[in-house]
């Protein structure tokens, strides 16, 4: 698959795009109005940041106990079904003098229907696209998802100040409405990738089975800590600038597009393959001069550039794809889903805690060192174990070869 066009003309491909944007500009104003409702109410960076992220704190949960329905479950009626769930919580988010314990307790639930949700969606795009046309189509996905963010960050910015965070949580469920509905109508109905009923221990077998492999755990690995690490300085835009924060959410999407862009299209395989950890080191390193305290213009190019560094993603992805069997593919994006989303609800909470103790400035900085500290071990590790991919896998990797650079 040679160009983006190509992507177009398969007949599923533009119906998911469009639930999939509906569904991230929901989670994007709605997120943001969440955060700031809380912020207003505590005057807590630590419980502004969760009330953000911490739906990903309950991936884990997911991961454990439901992922295995991400290749037993129909993807359509799936989505469909996930989607309006999603509306149903939002909608209870929206309801005036919800307290925080409760705003939280939803979240938590948001959580644990979204990791069933990324297994769904990115093992349907591998299945309806064609072995090579993976990446190209994640990387649309990626830019897609920037597009959204900003545009849900800088709408939402504008509607929590002109209207209030409760109508704006409302306008987020009526486009998880919408999402649930272009999947419905604009999909086909396909049967599920493998046989058997969704269970906790076909999770537990197959969760086991994607571990087992040294070259799959490092790639996880680094899909899920380095990234994590960075949205937990993302996670203190809030309190860092609370009159700027949709604008510096905005220009770390727009640093997400650009680095999808260019991995997805502009950068040859024989380059792309290498990028991954130079990738990683750019998404965290301009974050570490926050401790300086920078004026809304440097840091928001700080955001953007770091941001670039999320193209890294792609590169690793497209290796977890040449490791995995294609009836696993959905369960293990939905794995990589489910633990990056973990890592980075679990950052947000640390962050917020340290921000807590410090200063939201001083908390950034130190999660990016961190970030770094891993992304650099990591890319050790990768090279230590550098046998051939043969040796290197496991028994159900043999005659896949991974790709260089994760």
């Amino acid at each position: 698959m040679t160009g983006y066009r190509q992507l177009f003309r398969t007949r599923e491909f533009t119906p998911l795009l469009l639930s999939s944007a509906a569904h991230t500009a929901a989670q994007t104003a709605a997120g943001l109005a969440l955060g700031t409702l809380v912020y207003r109410a505590t005057d807590s960076p630590l419980l502004s940041a969760v009330s953000m992220f911490g739906a990903s704190l309950a991936q884990v949960l997911g991961a454990t106990f439901f992922l295995s329905g991400a290749d037993r479950l129909p993807p359509r009626t799936a989505l469909a079904g996930l989607s309006l769930a999603f509306a149903a919580a939002t909608a209870v988010l929206a309801v005036p003098g919800l307290p925080v314990a409760a705003v939280l307790a939803v979240v938590l639930v948001q959580g644990l229907v979204a990791a069933l949700g990324g297994g769904v969606r990115w093992g349907l795009l591998n299945e309806i696209l064609p072995q090579d046309g993976y990446l190209p189509g994640r990387s649309v996905f990626n830019m897609m998802s920037g597009l959204m963010q900003i545009t849900g960050y800088a709408t939402g910015g504008a509607l929590v100040t002109a209207l209030s965070p409760h109508r704006v949580l409302l306008l987020a469920a009526l486009l998880h409405i919408t999402a649930g509905a272009l999947a419905r109508l604009g999909l086909t109905a396909r049967p599920p990738r493998t046989g058997g009923r969704p269970s906790v221990t076909a999770t537990w077998r197959t969760n086991a089975l994607l571990w087992s492999s040294r070259p799959r755990r490092l790639v996880y690995l680094g899909l899920w800590l380095p990234n994590g690490l960075v949205v937990g300085c993302e996670a203190l835009f809030v309190p860092y600038d609370p009159a700027a924060a949709g604008a510096l959410f905005a220009c770390a999407a727009l640093g997400m597009l650009v680095g999808d862009l260019a991995v997805g299209r502009l950068l040859p395989p024989a380059v792309r393959t290498r990028m991954a950890t130079p990738l990683l080191l750019l998404l965290a390193t301009p974050y570490v001069f926050f401790v300086l305290r920078p004026a809304l213009p440097l840091a928001a190019l700080c955001a953007t550039v770091a941001s670039v560094g999320f193209g890294a993603s792609l590169v690793q992805q497209e290796r977890l794809m040449a490791l995995t069997p294609p009836e696993l593919s959905g369960h293990a994006l939905g794995l990589h889903s489910a633990g990056m989303l973990t890592l980075q609800g679990v950052s947000a909470a640390l962050a917020g805690a340290m921000a807590q103790l410090t200063s939201p400035a001083t908390a950034m900085t130190v999660m990016a060192l961190a970030s770094v500290a891993v992304t650099l071990a990591l890319a050790w590790a990768d090279r230590r174990g550098g046998t051939s991919p043969a040796a290197a896998a496991g028994p159900d990797d043999v005659g896949r070869i991974p790709l260089a650079g994760a």
